[in-house]
């Protein structure tokens, strides 16, 4: 109990967010109630109860929900880059309501591999990252490393099945052996054994594109003796979608493994509009008792490097080999008559959209073509697109990130209102250029635009993808809920003024109407500003 030692004075608390109506991550109503914060953990009080704190948040006239669940994001090294605590690009998903961030999506984490093979992979993770992140043994490693560096909200991670087969067997395009296979099976038994979320695979994107099903689904497995989900960058987002997600959903039911599609998306042209087939095939799934769910980003443009618009097999063997060929006229040839022809299980996003489509969003060295598309390059130059790409992957060594316009809004707004789609941002923040402005204007994104203005969503449906729905599928106990007892970790916002104010120009310009946010019951973010809190831990699942 906090109330006085002899029962009759008002209960005490470390913070006490007074006045607010409380969106407790249910997706029950919203009701008028105080929220008393002592502990870390978190009590809910009726109007007007007698309380005391240390510390008030005014909260008259704003809603206060569970801090916001970023479920897929590629942050796994921007506070191990050496970036300044204070820089923009660390603080951005933290202004607009995120509580903790899970990364080691698409396949792509910072661990686990074989000792023999870390140092190949250092090089890779910094091509990756944007910076010198290194790389690690297994889970602990990697958590040991971040919880020795201050941050303000919280990070989980899954392993990634990329990083996970390069750690065994390099960046090599061919079936592992059994004693391979087996090596990945211990070393992500592991992982999730020290507290990972869960398995994730990036099957567009080498070396993952190189395993076969049969090799998913032993991994997997290990996932599902965890009670841990899988989860999917499927193999194909564009003119094979409903392919790549029936062979997610096999990989899911022979390995026995919850099923969790990362971003859903149909994009290129020629799957415009396939979210009709893509959601009613899941909703029909899930009543015949699947687990299976997806998460959505609020933008009709994703985001990845410039190296995953070349076929998988430039790519065998690592970026110095890629470079290698990339520096040969033959094998650009080649290249760009796979991108006009396609390739037998390849997604293709240049050819089921066009390079005047994907826009250069960090060039660390060029930063005068960030925000040019590579049609325009090309014109400008009087070359072909092809050549204007693998010349500047060799002069920025790799480290080139696009964004491609390759959605239509329509499929979007599909995905967004579905009753099992939850959000995440697939941030990708990496220092310099302009990346893309989902980093900081997800969450108020999908609450202002998508929720209030164009009612596509209530505000306890909209609050509920972001925390309560995230918490369950991650095994975030105690958190993504307003209870009692539960992890203090909240946001403080305008329902009738939270909105997104990041664009593709200015991409980590802070919301409007997140007013503040308390992590682990201390305030990080007070009247939309950083405080000088840093008590962000790693969460281990």
């Amino acid at each position: 109990m906090n109330r006085a030692a002899s029962g009759a004075g008002p209960e005490r608390f470390d913070l006490l967010v007074r006045g607010g109506l409380v969106v407790d991550g249910t997706a029950g109503p919203a009701r008028a109630a105080d929220v008393g914060v002592a502990g870390g953990r978190v009590t809910l009080l009726p109007p007007g109860r007698p309380a005391e704190a240390r510390q008030v948040l005014d909260a008259e006239g704003m809603a206060v929900a569970p801090g916001f669940i970023d479920v897929h994001t590629h942050s796994d090294g921007v506070v191990l880059i050496g970036t300044d605590g204070d820089h923009p690009l660390v603080w951005a998903s933290v202004l607009q309501g995120v509580t903790t961030e899970i990364c080691g999506n698409c396949g792509s984490s910072l661990f686990p591999a074989l000792p023999e093979r870390l140092e190949e992979l250092r090089g890779e993770t910094r091509i990756t990252f944007g910076g010198e992140v290194g790389i690690f043994r297994d889970f602990a490693g990697f958590a040991a490393t971040h919880s020795a560096l201050p941050r303000a909200n919280h990070l989980a991670s899954l392993v990634g099945h990329g990083t996970l087969r390069a750690g065994v067997m390099g960046h090599v395009d061919r079936p592992a052996t059994p004693r391979e296979l087996g090596a990945m099976r211990s070393l992500l038994d592991l992982s999730l054994s020290q507290g990972a979320a869960g398995l994730s695979t990036g099957l567009i994107y080498t070396p993952g594109t190189y395993a076969g099903t049969d090799e998913v689904v032993a991994l997997a497995a290990v996932a599902a003796r965890h009670g841990k989900p899988y989860v999917t960058h499927l193999r194909d987002e564009m003119s094979r979608v409903e392919e790549a997600l029936e062979e997610a959903v096999e990989i899911a039911r022979r390995s026995g493994a919850a099923l969790h599609v990362s971003h859903h998306k149909t994009a290129g042209r020629y799957a415009w509009g396939r979210t009709s087939r893509t959601l009613p095939r899941i909703a029909e799934l899930r009543d015949g008792g699947m687990d299976i769910t997806c998460d959505v980003y609020p933008y009709t443009a994703g985001s990845t490097s410039l190296a995953a618009m070349l076929p998988p097999w430039a790519n065998d063997g690592g970026y110095a080999v890629l470079a290698a060929r990339l520096a040969d006229p033959a094998q650009r040839e080649r290249m760009r008559r796979a991108i006009a022809e396609g390739v037998p299980g390849w997604e293709n996003t240049v050819g089921n959209g066009g390079w005047d489509r994907v826009s250069i969003a960090c060039a660390p060295r060029h930063p005068e073509i960030e925000g040019r598309t590579v049609a325009e390059l090309a014109a400008s130059r009087d070359a072909d697109p092809v050549d204007v790409a693998a010349e500047l992957l060799i002069a920025e060594d790799g480290e080139v990130t696009i964004i491609s316009h390759s959605m239509v809004e329509e499929d979007v707004r599909r995905v967004l209102a579905s009753p099992y789609a939850m959000i995440g941002s697939d941030g990708v923040p990496k220092p310099g250029g302009r990346p893309h402005p989902r980093w900081a204007g997800t969450y108020p994104r999908v609450l202002g635009h998508y929720g209030r203005d164009l009612g596509l969503l209530t505000l306890e449906a909209a609050v509920h993808k972001m925390t309560g729905m995230a918490a369950a599928r991650f095994g975030l106990a105690g958190r993504g809920v307003i209870r009692d007892g539960a992890h203090a970790d909240l946001v403080v916002f305008d329902p009738a003024t939270v909105a997104d104010r990041a664009t593709f120009g200015e991409p980590l310009l802070p919301p409007a109407g997140i007013g503040a946010v308390v992590v682990g019951g201390q305030i990080v973010v007070r009247d939309g500003t950083p405080t000088a809190a840093r008590p962000g831990t790693v969460l281990a699942t």
